[in-house]
């Protein structure tokens, strides 16, 4: 691990990378090991950027909301292979009886798209429309990457198994508050001033890109699986009071790089903190192997999910294709739109985050957050 290099890189990425405002965090074995926060949370550059600002990180939030549902389904005892209509009965609607959870955390359902979405704001008209919605394939032989859905499906069977309880009030009983991190899935309204902006991309995915293809093509899986359910598209409409303190568990994470580190190095040193155990080895070994890996139908690249949980994909060697999550192979976690990303590596007892408000295009980590990853590993 060379902190010098990851601290050069991360300088780098304001004077040569375009970068506004930006945090990143290395924990390691249970202590903070890096916490750095420069720049500026607007484009006047008038408000400093510091490293405890919160940021949306977009879909870096599925990793905590993943979290939450397997700590639930943990405590109460249920297996990955039940079926998904054994909590929520009316799921088992248009050939869903035998979706387990597994498949719906590694997402192989194909519920990625709704036929007839409805406005993101409506909780429950979501859950009507995905409990009727059928699968865009047989669930279990294919997976693609549901980029909104997700933490709908997340948040509607937490809510089963605990009397009501949203899945961002669970985040932050059960993970954030013991932990102390500065992270909310729904944004409690006396902190709206603390939150940074974040802004859209410059510039477009370059052309020939078979994501860009698919997500430009009306009517493609792609582009429908990005606009279900509908709303909350752009940056400038997450800056909002009300999306920052609804609870969207796929796409509105609020937080520090700092509090993502600290989360991942939790899971990284076997779930526990401090004497405190939030998983049990089976829950975590289930997270850092094994999944899916193969084409996504919605990413149009090749991919990997465990549990609720991106990996990097392997070619038939053994070796990563790519390094999102640095060298080590047992290292899990996931990034956000624009840049954002965090992950566990067991391997060295490490978490890892990094956070910005100037997105880049695409939805795996730009060149800045790779600079960085890879300068974390760089010999000395």
């Amino acid at each position: 691990m060379n902190i010098e290099a990851l601290s050069l890189a991360f300088e780098d990425n304001f004077l040569s990378g375009g970068e506004l405002g930006a945090s990143v965090a290395v924990w390691r074995e249970g202590h903070p090991h890096l916490s750095l926060g420069s720049g500026f949370q607007d484009p006047e550059r008038s408000h400093p950027w510091h490293a405890d600002t919160p940021v949306l990180v977009w879909s870096a939030t599925k990793g905590p909301a993943a979290a939450c549902l397997l700590h639930a389904l943990e405590t109460a005892r249920i297996p990955l292979q039940t079926a998904v209509a054994k909590i929520w009965p009316a799921f088992a609607a248009s050939g869903k009886a035998a979706i387990t959870l597994r498949m719906l955390l590694q997402h192989e359902a194909g519920l990625c798209a709704l036929e007839t979405p409805p406005p993101v704001e409506d909780r429950e008209a979501v859950a009507a429309a995905l409990a009727a919605q059928a699968p865009a394939w047989e669930p279990g032989t294919a997976h693609g990457y549901h980029p909104r859905t997700f933490g709908f499906l997340l948040d509607e069977l937490l809510r089963r198994l605990g009397a009501g309880e949203s899945l961002g009030d669970y985040w932050r009983r059960v993970f954030a508050e013991p932990l102390a991190l500065d992270f909310w899935i729904g944004l409690p309204p006396h902190l709206l001033t603390r939150v940074a902006p974040v802004f859209s991309p410059r510039a477009m995915l370059p052309k020939g890109d078979p994501f860009l293809a698919a997500f430009m093509t009306p009517g493609s899986l792609t582009s429908r699986s990005f606009a279900s359910p509908k709303g909350l598209h752009s940056a400038a409409s997450m800056n909002t009071a009300e999306a920052r303190t609804a609870c969207y568990p796929g796409f509105g994470g609020i937080g520090t790089a700092s509090a993502l580190a600290k989360f991942y190095a939790m899971l990284a040193c076997g779930g526990t903190w401090e004497g405190r155990r939030f998983f049990e080895p089976s829950t975590l070994e289930c997270i850092r192997s094994g999944g899916v890996q193969g084409p996504d139908r919605v990413l149009q690249m090749e991919t990997s999910f465990s549990c609720g949980f991106m990996r990097d994909p392997v070619s038939a060697s053994g070796a990563k294709i790519r390094h999102t999550f640095g060298p080590s192979r047992s290292a899990f976690g996931h990034p956000g739109a624009g840049g954002s990303v965090a992950f566990a590596d067991p391997e060295h007892g490490l978490g890892f985050a990094y956070v910005m408000n100037q997105m880049e295009p695409g939805v795996l980590p730009n060149p800045r957050a790779m600079a960085l990853v890879r300068a974390l590993w760089q010999q000395a």
